[in-house]
């Protein structure tokens, strides 16, 4: 009997871990991994209130990928149904959600397993700057308003 892959549709056999057309994993628990370390100057908060923001993957697979967000909540994890789909084994199914409120941008960790660092500090929820380093897993991305 297969089955077919929650991605990309492809049939699989049953017993498969990954898929062998997209490799999605298929079977598995999170992993763990070690945080980041970041050096450098805090990132300067620019004047005024901007509408457009986006965080772009600057480390980790996908890197040069742009998620755009906009006025409704987006979940992030490894599961396939989220807003922001990072399919790694160091991501929760469901990790974290951001959204926007008052004027700004608001990530949530959604009680994941390895946490959501924002800046090399783990965090419960927090306000987005422009230029925070959001790692979840071994995803590394950038806050930026435009």
């Amino acid at each position: 009997m297969s089955e077919t892959c929650p991605v990309c549709s492809h049939p699989v056999a049953t017993g498969d871990t990954a898929c062998p057309t997209c490799g999605f994993k298929l079977l598995g628990t999170t992993q763990a991994f070690k945080p980041l370390t970041m050096d450098g100057p805090e990132p300067a908060i620019p004047e005024g209130n901007t509408v457009r923001a986006s965080l772009n993957v600057v480390r980790g697979p996908q890197v040069g990928i742009t998620f755009e967000l906009g006025s409704e909540p987006l979940s992030v994890g490894r599961s396939p149904q989220c807003s922001i789909f990072l399919n790694d084994m160091t991501v929760s199914r469901m990790h974290a959600t951001i959204e926007p409120e008052a004027g700004c941008y608001v990530i949530r960790d959604a009680n994941s397993f390895n946490g959501v660092w924002v800046n090399n500090d783990t965090i419960e929820a927090k306000a987005l700057r422009p230029g925070d380093m959001i790692q979840i897993g071994t995803f590394c991305m950038r806050y930026e308003e435009h």
